[in-house]
């Protein structure tokens, strides 16, 4: 089917998250169809990417610039640190344009059966800015798991030891266009738990 090298980058592209072989087969014939237009300039994006990405020092997240835009940006509220998972945590509360503040992508999340403990979690450098005074705030956007739980638990922890700084976190519970009949019991309770005045 069009030779080693189609069948090479097809078998590249069924690796990426979300593209299982069709999908890759359509994403490597879109490419090939347009190789001036798509491919090449693909390529070229990749290997810049590749070259320059790097993980932001004070957060955590990539950018080609260390520390990134957001820790560099003097209009952002550096006093308040959200604290997310991933850099697709991170990018997707940036898309929402919400959250004003800075962030800390931790790598994961605390995992005793994915082998992943403390030691493997980014948080010298959020400890060592609540240590120097300038954090007020620190928000806690984990998900709603066991994991994420225990993980925002033994965060809070070291924060208190860090100094004195006030932890928050996300709420939980009833989705925007959400009905209480479509829910899990797990969310209902998350929703009747976190309720507040209407």
């Amino acid at each position: 089917m069009g030779g080693g090298d189609v069948e090479r980058l097809i078998q590249m592209l069924a690796r990426l998250p979300g593209l299982g072989p069709r999908s890759a087969r359509r994403a490597a014939l879109a490419l090939l169809s347009q190789p001036e237009t798509r491919l090449l300039p693909l390529a070229r994006a990749m290997e810049t990417a590749a070259r320059n990405v790097r993980t932001c020092s004070v957060c955590g997240t990539l950018d080609s610039s260390d520390p990134c835009g957001i820790c560099s940006d003097p209009a952002r509220d550096h006093g308040v640190v959200c604290v997310v998972e991933t850099v697709g945590d991170l990018w997707a509360l940036e898309r929402s344009g919400v959250h004003r503040g800075v962030y800390q992508v931790l790598g994961g999340t605390l995992s005793a059966l994915a082998g992943r403990g403390p030691e493997d979690l980014n948080i010298t450098s959020l400890l060592d800015r609540v240590r120097a005074g300038t954090v007020k705030e620190v928000i806690l956007a984990l998900g709603a798991t066991v994991e994420g739980a225990t993980t925002a638990h033994w965060l809070h922890d070291r924060l208190a030891e860090a100094g004195p700084v006030m932890a928050t976190r996300v709420g939980h519970g009833m989705p925007i266009g959400g009905s209480l009949d479509m829910l899990d019991d797990g969310t209902l309770v998350a929703a009747l738990t976190a309720r507040r005045p209407a």
